[in-house]
């Protein structure tokens, strides 16, 4: 119900927006104390914590508590944004509710994780930003174990249990013409000709393709290559990859109605 008209009461639809002067005036009022300007922002940026919440969205939770969550966001960023940073709110706003509500989902995630683990992975992720600043270069996972002070298997354990599961649906590129999804980045090993020749006679079905289309069905059904990797191999987009893909596939469907 991520797409509900009301979220805790809130008409969604009939949201305020706000032009990029009316919240620097906004910004500077509340830097000065004034608690009217302050409720009158938070008004006005709903529809920003709207759209980062739907961003979550099919998880099975419920879209007032990541509602209300990405509020406690908006805030928290509010009170911490510097009016001399020369970015826009919302470049400062907008990963502030992502991480909040990220936060909430990692803590009531079904799979607990216990709270020293927890308490290691944040200290990995301080000891690698630090490292990352003296040296200039993304840290290895013995550099951060020694850092620490601890075993690199401490290290690998404890940034895995704060990942957050992703739905293979989650779109990761959009060309602005089509998406490209998290399932169209991953190898497939198991659909092979084997399986395909259960229901349709795949050398007839190639040959009603022409080369290109051809070509990607074989590298990525038979070959097991993901849409990066096709990309790369006959120098084309992944966006374009996914589009000959798709066309291939709906021109088969239609030769074997």
């Amino acid at each position: 119900m991520i797409n509900k008209v009301e979220i805790c009461g809130v008409n969604t639809s009939k949201l305020p927006v706000l032009s990029n002067e009316e919240k620097d005036e906004l910004l500077k009022k509340i830097k000065n104390g004034d608690a009217e300007a302050r409720e009158k922002f938070i008004q006005g940026n709903l529809r920003l914590v709207l759209s980062v919440v739907q961003r979550f969205g099919g998880r099975g939770e419920c879209a007032d508590d990541l509602f209300q969550i990405g509020c406690i966001g908006l805030i928290k960023a509010i009170d911490n944004f510097d009016l001399n940073l020369d970015v826009q709110f919302s470049t400062y706003g907008v990963p502030m509710i992502i991480g909040e509500v990220r936060r909430y989902l990692r803590d009531n995630n079904m799979v607990r994780v216990s709270r020293s683990i927890r308490d290691l992975a944040y200290k990995v992720l301080q000891a690698k930003e630090k490292l990352l600043k003296e040296k200039g270069k993304e840290p290895t996972i013995e550099e951060i174990a020694k850092e620490l002070k601890v075993d690199k298997e401490e290290v690998v354990v404890s940034l895995d249990a704060i990942q957050d599961p992703i739905s293979l649906q989650e779109p990761v590129y959009n060309d602005g013409t089509e998406n490209v999804y998290v399932m169209d980045q991953v190898k497939d090993k198991k659909n092979t000709d084997e399986l395909w020749a259960e229901n349709i006679t795949i050398n007839e079905a190639l040959k009603k393709l022409n080369d290109k289309e051809k070509m990607i069905i074989d590298k990525r059904f038979f070959m097991g290559r993901t849409q990066m990797e096709v990309a790369e191999e006959i120098g084309i987009s992944q966006a374009q990859v996914s589009r000959l893909e798709k066309t291939a596939i709906d021109h088969i469907k239609r030769l074997y109605k």
